[in-house]
């Protein structure tokens, strides 16, 4: 057991430090916002596992009860391949510092999701009185499109049940109609791939523990890449320079294109889609994604290995 949760360690602490700060100095994230963000998740999946495990480990280790539970229909020998009969004094302290790691992680998840939904509910109100009344018998706006009459342009997905893309006049007066179908592209991909799910993952593990570089940057490229990820979609679908001018359209009133604009990652998606970089080959794709996907199985081999080697 002690050599696993020292193997374990070293790997959770691998991918908390050193691994997201290289990843975040890479480039090719840019060009694969796709793949980056399934080695993000990969990471981070990597990194909750080793806690998970070395949390169950530790816990059978010092507690008989757990130890009875998780072993029960093992055979003698491989409880005793993990030698649980002593557990130090680090290892308990390990223990106990991953159950309250655990229990925060919960309670920060739990309130990213009450928050979440609390402020999805009070944007659907707001939603409703803006809406437009329509004449009696017809239906109330629950359909996936909703028109809001506002000279002010703008284009966003509202997740939820049922989700809904809301699109103001002024934006409608402003785009062409392939710009629009760009934007409902944009929107749509956000929409198909749950991104709203993945902001709030990353928004959650960043806000229990932000000194951990790992949540901390994973939150901030999440946010970043789900944009990008978009943007691709859309212009695959309309165009760069469509997307790009649609993109500009919506947004040069908040300074788009202004070196002193807070708004800087709408400044970079545009010179991304002007000047698009080039893609990975497939087979690079292919290869990262395999070795991001087998990186996870790392605290599952280490846990299982005594076990295994016993039986065999």
């Amino acid at each position: 057991m002690t050599l696993c949760l020292i193997l374990l360690s070293v790997v959770a602490l691998t991918a908390a430090l050193p691994a997201p700060r290289a990843l975040t100095r890479a480039e090719w994230p840019e060009r694969e916002p796709v793949v980056a963000l399934w080695v993000w998740q990969c990471l981070v999946a990597t990194v909750l596992l080793c806690c998970l495990t070395a949390l169950v480990l530790g816990a059978a280790a010092v507690f008989h009860t757990v130890r009875a539970q998780v072993f029960a229909p093992a055979p003698p020998a491989v409880t005793e391949a993990y030698d649980l009969s002593t557990a130090p004094v680090w290892a308990s302290v390990l223990t106990l510092l991953l159950a309250c790691g655990a229990a925060w992680t919960t309670a920060m998840l739990a309130r990213e999701l009450v928050e979440a939904r609390r402020r999805r509910g009070r944007a659907r109100a707001h939603l409703r009185e803006r809406a437009p009344d329509l004449p009696a018998g017809l239906p109330s706006a629950r359909g996936p499109l909703l028109v809001l009459e506002d000279d002010y342009p703008d284009a966003w997905w509202m997740p939820g049940h049922p989700p809904q893309l809301i699109v103001t006049t002024g934006a409608l007066h402003r785009l062409t109609s392939l710009q629009i179908d760009a934007v409902l592209t944009h929107e749509r991909d956000h929409a198909r791939a749950h991104h709203d799910w993945l902001l709030h993952l990353s928004t959650a593990l960043a806000t229990g523990f932000p000194r951990i570089p790992l949540f901390a940057h994973f939150c901030d490229q999440t946010h970043r890449l789900v944009e990008l990820a978009a943007d691709d979609t859309a212009s695959r679908r309309c165009g760069h320079l469509t997307t790009a001018l649609a993109l500009i359209e919506l947004n040069q009133h908040r300074g788009v294109l202004s070196c002193a604009s807070s708004h800087r990652l709408l400044g970079e998606r545009v010179d991304r889609l002007l000047q698009p970089p080039p893609r990975l080959e497939r087979r690079q794709r292919a290869l990262t994604t395999t070795v991001a996907a087998l990186v996870p199985l790392l605290p599952l081999l280490i846990t299982f290995a005594p076990g295994l080697t016993a039986l065999g």
